[in-house]
């Protein structure tokens, strides 16, 4: 493998650090450009995407470099405590049991769901149900219930905890964003037509 362009983790936490001020920057701009490009293209997908070309073009490499290891054993953790603290537990009690059931109902689908998802599909189109060790696709589902769960820093958590190699966990990015968006359409269409709904 050859070196990459830039080694210095510095200047890739700067260029790292660059990319997703610019992504955000933009997503929240009024320019209708901007507007428009992210009305189709989600900001989350970006943040990952764009990185990911520059590891691919050898500007970057995750492998040589110790930023991630750094993140993931100091930066992460202290994002998930402080995610935790911010949590207002007494406004969650207000909101009823209905709310917690559901919350608890829907945690719980997504965490037997891939189980299930994977054992059908391996009787269904064994070949789809592939890779090993770091690259297998349980490992990666791993991180889409992660996210769906608790969000970005809980996907990451669960790349760390199942040492899900980086190519699954970039399809698993992929799958996480496309099917949040689509059911995002649809639960939009459906808040436009409650009343026939209901």
């Amino acid at each position: 493998m050859s070196n990459p362009l830039i080694t210095n983790d510095a200047i890739v936490l700067g260029i790292l650090i660059g990319i997703l001020s610019f992504v955000f920057i933009t997503s929240k701009s009024n320019i209708p450009f901007w507007k428009k490009f992210y009305k189709y293209i989600p900001s989350l997908l970006l943040c990952y995407f764009i990185p990911s070309i520059f590891n691919s073009l050898g500007i970057i490499s995750g492998e040589s470099s110790n930023l991630y290891f750094v993140a993931s054993r100091y930066l992460l953790p202290t994002s998930l405590v402080l995610l935790t603290i911010s949590i207002d537990l007494p406004e969650i009690m207000k909101l009823g049991p209905k709310a917690i059931i559901m919350f608890s109902t829907g945690t719980f689908g997504i965490i037997i769901g891939g189980p299930l998802a994977i054992l059908l599909i391996s009787f269904l189109a064994p070949n789809v149900i592939g890779g090993v060790g770091p690259d297998a696709v349980w490992r990666g589902l791993t991180t889409v219930a992660g996210s769906w769960i608790g969000g970005g820093a809980n996907q990451a958590a669960m790349k760390e905890i199942f040492h899900v190699g980086d190519d699954i966990f970039s399809s698993m990015i992929a799958v996480d964003v496309l099917v949040a968006n689509v059911w995002l359409a649809f639960l939009l269409y459906g808040a436009g037509i409650h009343k026939t709904l209901d």
